[in-house]
């Protein structure tokens, strides 16, 4: 059987096009600019190729040709970005789904690829922003859309010619929230049992709660004093060994006895009734109210751990390696100073230049002492 390339090369001298089979479909091969373009008619009748092909010709002469993605829906394209995350097993997979189906399918779903423009999307935002949704919410969604074009583009042949500009807005949502420890103690009398540990590890190490909620009995070593992170189970996909340390050590003692008591079946070190916690959001917020910390979020603990590590003089990296952080731009992000240190370093100054003053008092004192102990010069 003749190749499609072989049959481009001929129908390049000709300037012509041509349609072949591969297997029973019949494809369509013609030029552009000097560019080939093959293209499944998606039929096994000679006839549909003829059509298709004449009307990709007709396309190219009229300026009207967009590429293979002349029909391609921007659906399709969004489709490919849960495929993608469904075969590596990506963690924000539901999420992307929630998003896609509330939002990004609605608006974008039936439009052209070939026909999406910057413009669409400044309409999405003004649309997204008139619904009250925040900025970041919008560029996760944005990202989306960039994903899906740019697998597009990475199709052999692309399903798009060209991967479009598509901006995104201003952030401004850096928390800076922290647990101080009078905080903490009152969280850890208020939470249901089940999740007691989970405050004291975090607070203690600044894990992420996806990373924590993986974390099986096995893993921690009592005698040894540390917790073990696998490989795999880690944002950066990279194991780790935090150390046990403070309130970690008694607590983990009680949550390895009562496991081996009454749940020798569950490998999880974090568990509610022998099952795994996946979310605590309501028991967090009602635990919040009762310790007056209304408003507290559960990743402030990260911030409040590096910044305990940053006063108690652990060593930048070894406090990176404990937290999880892979760029000393994001761990600076986090060692963010409270109101006390500003207030510390206020008086840390205060009694530094109270300092200066007196040594500036004692230097004049001695001159003057030293001026009048001096016998007067005659002429």
């Amino acid at each position: 059987m003749t190749s499609g390339r072989s049959i481009l090369a001929r129908m390049a001298r000709r300037g012509m096009g041509s349609v072949y089979q591969r297997g029973r479909i019949w494809w369509i091969g013609y030029w552009r600019n000097g560019e080939p373009f093959y293209e499944s008619s998606k039929s096994e009748r000679k006839e549909d190729a003829l059509r298709l092909l004449k009307q990709r010709q007709g396309e190219i002469v009229t300026g009207k040709f967009a590429g293979i993605a002349a029909n391609v829906r921007l659906r399709d394209l969004l489709e490919s970005v849960i495929q993608e995350y469904r075969q590596n097993e990506h963690r924000s997979l539901k999420e992307t789904e929630l998003r896609m189906r509330r939002h990004l399918w609605p608006h974008f779903g039936k439009l052209r690829a070939s026909d999406f423009t910057t413009s669409h999307v400044r309409k999405y935002i003004l649309k997204r922003k008139s619904a009250q949704a925040a900025n970041a919410t919008i560029n996760r969604e944005l990202a989306i859309l960039k994903r899906a074009f740019r697998l597009a583009s990475q199709c052999d042949p692309p399903l798009v010619g060209r991967v479009p500009y598509i901006p995104t807005l201003e952030e401004n949502n850096v928390r800076t929230g922290f647990v101080e420890h009078g905080d903490y103690l009152a969280l850890l009398r208020e939470l249901p049992d089940y999740l007691k540990l989970l405050l004291v590890v975090a607070y203690h190490t600044g894990v992420r709660k996806g990373e924590l909620f993986k974390i099986g009995k096995e893993q921690v070593d009592l005698r040894a004093g540390e917790v073990r992170l696998n490989p795999g189970e880690t944002k950066n996909a990279e194991g780790r060994v935090l150390p046990i340390y403070g309130d970690m050590r008694p607590w983990l003692e009680m949550q390895i006895s009562v496991l081996e008591a009454k749940f020798p079946g569950c490998r999880w070190l974090f568990h509610i009734n022998g099952r795994r916690i996946q979310s605590f959001r309501k028991a967090w917020a009602s635990a919040c109210e009762r310790a007056k910390v209304p408003g507290q979020l559960f990743h402030d603990l990260r911030r409040s751990a590096v910044r305990n590590m940053e006063r108690a003089g652990i060593p930048r990296k070894v406090a990176m390696q404990i937290s999880g952080h892979k760029t000393e731009a994001i761990y600076q992000r986090y060692a963010i100073v409270s109101a006390r240190d500003v207030r510390e370093a206020g008086a840390r100054l205060d009694r530094f230049f109270e300092q200066q003053a007196k040594r500036a008092t004692l230097r004049t004192s001695a001159v003057e002492s030293r001026k009048s102990m001096s016998p007067a010069r005659t002429n």
